[in-house]
């Protein structure tokens, strides 16, 4: 089991919050209209579990792309002792060779969520690289603490990989990637597949991960009330996993809280990005930073101005079609596309 770091550097002085993007403050008005930051509570949780306002779940039929990738989903053994889990598999139809692969994890601050939640984004960055993408259905706290949800999503990364012949994906170009809670989660299994001698891992994405159980950075005090989503709502949402009386204290697994794990070598390729106006900004650059202490190669993005989530509410605008390009260009590089081939086919300029 990964180690934990035990030192934490006392509170730091704040200013006020950097300003919102020009662009984008009329859509984060519309949308804290609907929800405020501070929306999740212990008492609402599964209330906070129904539709989002003016937000669709995807069908099959969006998903396969005009039938470019065949969906379906797989039910696969959960961790030993535990219940199975559903994958939802995204193949492309007519590759001839094995393909890489994105292993996704979704978000929804551990508490709410589905495999279909972000995955249209997934395929979005997938399809111009003729990836395949499963997406994994863990159980969400507080029904299912940690590890429950770790554990759900490093279960499906093991059947993924040994079955990847089946599947025809190249089992040693599988990309982990997650947004928010997922992205803290895919953090969690890549740590786990590297203690564990798991699966290659060729790399991974991750999109403002939510990584620190301890939510008092400078930005998530900077930020509180402000966004999408706070530190009350982020306090919810670690409370569920973890409880009340283990989040911040010493003895967070670095599986659950990636922030925690005293050891970040030897991990992949890895990219994160994350809004300047949002709760997560200060711990994900210090994970950055400790990855790069530790010898590991990371590209991070801090885009000015940016809310969480902005770039899927927003996806036409310029900052939004910034982010989506770095990740478009990132994954090319992991994989060797052509640059050309797969900003076109991502819909966006060279």
């Amino acid at each position: 089991m990964t180690e934990q770091v035990a030192e934490r550097p006392s509170a730091q002085p704040i200013g006020p919050p950097p300003p919102f993007d020009p662009e984008l403050a009329p859509v984060l008005e519309v949308l804290t209209s609907l929800r405020p930051p501070d929306a999740y509570r212990p008492d609402n949780i599964v209330e906070m579990r129904g539709p989002v306002p003016g937000v669709e779940t995807p069908t099959d039929e969006v998903l396969s792309r005009g039938g470019a990738y065949s969906v379906r989903e797989r039910t696969v053994p959960g961790p030993d002792g535990e219940p199975d889990i559903s994958l939802l598999i995204c193949l492309p139809k007519h590759a001839a060779t094995p393909t890489p692969a994105i292993y996704y994890v979704h978000g929804g601050g551990m508490i709410v969520g589905d495999n279909r939640f972000g995955l249209v984004e997934m395929l979005n960055l997938a399809e111009p690289m003729g990836m395949a993408v499963v997406s994994v259905e863990y159980r969400l706290a507080p029904e299912t603490p940690h590890p429950g949800p770790v554990e759900d999503c490093y279960a499906g990364l093991v059947w993924t990989s040994d079955h990847a012949h089946e599947l025809n994906i190249d089992p040693e170009r599988i990309v982990i990637a997650g947004a928010s809670a997922g992205g803290g989660l895919a953090a969690g299994v890549t740590l786990m597949a590297r203690d564990r001698n798991g699966p290659a891992v060729l790399a991974q994405l991750l999109l403002s991960p939510m990584l620190d159980d301890r939510n008092d950075s400078p930005s998530a005090r900077q930020m509180r009330g402000l966004g999408v989503w706070d530190s009350s709502s982020n306090e919810t949402g670690w409370n569920a996993l973890l409880g009340g009386s283990v989040r911040g204290g010493p003895d967070v697994s670095g599986y659950a809280a990636p922030s925690r794990a005293a050891d970040l070598s030897g991990l992949p390729s890895t990219f994160i990005d994350v809004g300047s106006a949002e709760t997560f900004r200060d711990e994900d650059v210090a994970h950055a930073s400790r990855m790069w202490q530790a010898g590991c190669h990371v590209e991070l993005h801090v885009w000015p101005g940016g809310f969480h989530g902005f770039d899927v509410v927003a996806p036409h605008a310029a900052l939004s079609q910034d982010a989506i390009a770095a990740r478009v260009a990132w994954l090319r590089r992991q994989l060797g596309c052509s640059p050309g081939e797969a900003l076109s086919r991502a819909g966006l300029h060279a």
